[in-house]
């Protein structure tokens, strides 16, 4: 396929990678480890971990960053991992260097690069898959920042997400995901989300 041929996925690498199947190779290796997904990786994550230590942040775009950088920062002896996307980040850039101010060591920040605004209609992002986000994060002074291209390479990789000194960030190279919070509605409202990781995290 021609790129441009499917406004969709003109973004779109050949051999880009199934978010779920990274998200069930995820769920295989997280152990205790505290999930933030957002937008286009939270209705498979509910279904993948329905009972997980999770918060989804869906319905405010861009927020998943700091959402995860307040339960690192509060849980530091437990890894925090952030389920983010490309459109979603873009929101807020300005994360990245409040999160690399702050050092948390125990963030895992993936990105699931898929040049889109996938949630909204599927609509690039500007510059698409040229943007450069492990370079902004470089930038912004995260420890660790590299970009993951083929799943073999994701799966030799995966228990270091899990290990190594954050704040870590991963650009993951992905295609579209098969649902969206659009197409698979439901799930817990936040509040509730928020009462229930809270009573695990306390006991």
């Amino acid at each position: 396929m021609k790129r441009g041929d499917d406004p969709r996925r003109a973004a779109e690498p050949v051999t880009a990678m199934k978010p779920e199947e990274l998200l069930k190779l995820i769920a295989g290796a997280r152990g205790d480890a505290i999930c933030v997904p957002t937008m286009t990786t939270a209705p498979e994550w509910r279904d993948i971990a329905p009972d997980d230590l999770s918060i989804s942040c869906v319905g405010f775009m861009g927020g998943a960053s700091s959402l995860g950088l307040g339960l690192a920062l509060a849980n530091p002896k437990r890894r925090v991992v952030v389920f983010d996307g490309d459109g979603s980040l873009l929101m807020q850039l300005g994360s990245l260097a409040t999160i690399a101010g702050a050092g948390p060591r125990n963030l895992t920040h993936l990105l699931f690069k898929n040049g889109v605004y996938h949630t909204s209609g599927a609509q690039n992002i500007p510059g698409g898959f040229d943007v450069d986000f492990v370079l902004m994060a470089k930038g912004a002074g995260y420890r660790t920042a590299y970009a993951i291209h083929e799943i073999d390479e994701f799966k030799r990789r995966l228990p270091s997400l899990f290990r190594d000194e954050g704040p870590l960030f991963v650009e993951l190279h992905t295609g579209l995901a098969d649902k969206t919070p659009m197409t698979a509605r439901g799930g817990t409202p936040f509040p509730d989300q928020v009462d229930h990781l809270r009573k695990k995290l306390t006991g």
